[in-house]
């Protein structure tokens, strides 16, 4: 299966496009036309048509959690788009906050244009991503990801209420994963479940060891010491051939995971495009 990837929104972006704090892919695999997230909405559809992607064409739009900077453009795309088909964990739509001592809480959940949209849309329209689901020949998403190793969290102040009583745990969080001969390309969003946890289940829901590619946020942009340096040597066993991050990951992150793997780590920009044969 041939795998080509378009990077349409992320925190940097290449000259002649506009850059925003979110992520969103642009994927074509299987004869499919996959959305895999939608930023906050502002910049998706400018920077899709420079780039080629033909939006309405949708034929799968996937939600890795329900963060407004990656559901912010789901509204726009499910009205331009009317044959895709929406995929996400319910617990996307549920409100969450961000909330730091000294600041007050922020709002960080869907929006609500996106919320009503998917609320509103037909009920065979979407499904609901409780357990791992294959979406086509060759390619599936993890559903909600064990948290197994010691050493990952959620990654920030994540909280379901704006007091900052009741953790959350994010646990909509799932990843997108691709068979080729060479092994999986995975995208993830963020990662919240962790990105080695996430690894993990996405080998063992596909059937596959090889990791062919691992692209998305990782969000160990907070991380310290010993999950940085536990995550690293987690990905030198597992061995992805390549290792593409954006978003959330943080330049520390970069810098530990290319001066351990080498070559294989490319940070992402906005119009990157990236083919697997």
């Amino acid at each position: 299966m041939t795998v080509a990837i378009t990077v349409l929104v992320e925190d940097v972006a290449e000259e002649g496009l506009r850059p925003e704090h979110g992520l969103s892919l642009w994927i074509e695999a299987g004869g499919l036309r996959i959305l895999f997230d939608t930023g906050q909405g502002r910049t998706l559809p400018g920077n899709a048509r420079r780039l080629g992607a033909r939006i309405e064409d949708t034929d799968l739009l996937v939600l890795s959690h329900g963060h407004y900077d990656h559901t912010g453009g789901v509204a726009g795309v499910l009205e331009i788009a009317p044959g895709a088909r929406l995929i996400l964990h319910p617990g996307a739509l549920i409100p969450r906050y961000s909330v730091r001592a000294g600041r007050p809480p922020r709002m960080i959940g869907m929006p609500t244009p996106s919320r009503a949209a998917i609320e509103g849309a037909r009920s065979g329209r979407i499904d609901r991503a409780v357990r791992p689901l294959r979406l086509a020949p060759g390619i599936g998403v993890t559903g909600p990801v064990p948290r197994e190793t010691d050493y990952e969290d959620t990654g920030g102040p994540f909280f379901l209420d704006p007091e900052g009583a009741r953790p959350d745990p994010i646990e909509d969080d799932m990843a997108l994963w691709i068979e080729t001969p060479e092994g999986l390309i995975v995208c993830a969003g963020c990662s919240h479940a962790g990105l080695i946890n996430t690894l993990h289940r996405v080998r063992s829901v596909s059937g596959m060891r090889a990791l062919r590619a691992v692209i998305g946020g990782f969000h160990l942009l907070q991380a310290d010491d010993r999950r940085l340096a536990m995550t690293v040597d987690a990905l030198r066993a597992l061995s992805p051939g390549a290792l593409l991050p954006c978003h959330c990951t943080g330049e520390k992150a970069v810098r530990a995971m290319t001066a351990a793997l080498g070559g294989g780590v490319s940070r992402c920009r906005t119009g990157m495009r990236f083919r697997f044969k």
